[in-house]
């Protein structure tokens, strides 16, 4: 894991000068290879603590080793995806609570490459940061690994670079990739989905990690600036949740609970992470041509951030389903005889489930998406 303006950290030995530096330095410039020093040192434990079978080694060399017999797979297909936490970092860089993101950050990747069936194996991030700020930079860490050991998956490495110039003070990118393996027979990619499929939905923790510019715009900027202190408590929330504790509630990670259900025999023909373009776009992203997602209005609960954004935030109804996950943050694609069985399996394994709607065939043989019922109800 390096951790420098680029590349290795703290060079000694033969030819290398004893003493304090003379001149104009890298520390002067605003990169502190001793900070950086420090913190990887303080990020072994953390890593450390993600292992998993089919690590070979650990941290500081220039690349992650991984053994996938060792994993046990016999016809590993590897499946890979990358993110960022994106704009959700404001909410971190305005609060000062930096140990969540980090999960943000796993979820968007692991999720995406759990669609296909993929058993996340391990995770590398990136860090871009102004100046080395120990505290921070491994608060950020720390919610990586509590990511990683949620996913079952290892930190197996990373990168923080520090950029002073390209960001301002007190502020960072973090971005990295989860790469996962699922044998070659199971891969799922929906070409498998049929009309008359059953749409189960995965409840969301809230947000997640998208439409946070809308977000933010809607709840705390006016044309003066600033509207609301982040330590506020809507009473939309239950006027005991502050907006800076519902904002910076992490990402949920299905990992678990969905590959728990693909071993015991599951049936299921697709799935799909809502990330950004909301429940509209990301519903229909897996189906063929000629059908479309059919959700019903009332099937699953939407949580109180959501009334809060389309009511006091004045975010219409059609804005919210293309933009926003909307209470469902994962949806899984199964034969209408097995909804119910899909529906206690995942409650079994810790998360609420809900028969959210259906495929149907499309008129035109486009792919699409339908609300059935009234979209504005969804956020009364």
């Amino acid at each position: 894991m390096g951790a420098d303006g680029k590349g290795g950290v703290g060079q000694t030995g033969p030819g290398v000068p004893d003493g304090p530096p003379t001149g104009l330095t890298y520390r002067a410039s605003g990169v502190d290879l001793d900070a950086a020093d420090e913190t990887v040192a303080r990020m072994r434990t953390l890593t450390a603590a993600t292992a998993r079978p089919g690590v070979m080694g650990g941290i500081g060399g220039f690349g992650g080793l991984f053994d996938l017999a060792e994993a046990g797979y016999k016809r590993p297909v590897l499946v890979s995806g990358t993110d960022s936490v994106g704009t959700k970092l404001k909410i971190a860089f305005m609060t000062g609570r930096h140990d969540t993101v980090g999960q943000d950050c796993v979820a968007m990747c692991v999720n995406d490459i759990l669609t296909h069936g993929a058993e996340p194996l391990f995770f590398l991030d990136y860090i871009g940061i102004a100046r080395y700020d120990p505290e921070v930079v491994v608060d950020l860490v720390r919610g990586v690994a509590d990511g990683c050991r949620v996913a079952g998956c290892t930190l197996i490495g990373g990168e923080t670079a520090q950029l002073p110039g390209l960001y301002q003070p007190g502020e960072y990118d973090l971005a990295g990739f989860a790469v996962g393996a699922v044998e070659k027979d199971a891969v799922l990619d929906g070409s498998a989905v049929r009309a008359g499929d059953e749409i189960i939905g995965l409840a969301s923790s809230g947000l997640h990690s998208n439409g946070f510019s809308l977000a933010r715009r809607a709840l705390l900027e006016g044309p003066d600036g600033p509207v609301t202190d982040l330590s506020f408590c809507p009473p939309e929330l239950g006027g005991d949740r502050s907006l800076a504790d519902e904002l910076l509630e992490p990402t949920r990670i299905y990992v678990q609970p969905v590959l728990a259900a693909l071993r015991v025999g599951l049936t299921v023909h697709g799935m799909a992470h809502i990330t950004g373009g909301g429940l509209n776009n990301n519903s229909f992203r897996i189906l063929g041509d000629g059908l479309r997602a059919c959700l019903d209005a009332g099937a699953w609960p939407v949580p109180p951030i959501y009334r809060l954004l389309a009511g006091p935030g004045g975010v219409g109804a059609a804005e919210m389903l293309r933009t926003f996950n909307c209470g469902l943050g994962y949806l899984v694609y199964v034969p209408a005889a097995e909804a119910g069985r899909a529906v206690e399996l995942f409650a079994k394994h810790g998360v609420q489930a809900y028969r959210a709607g259906r495929v149907e065939r499309s008129e035109g043989g486009e792919r699409g998406f339908c609300l059935s019922g009234d979209a504005a109800s969804l956020f009364r």
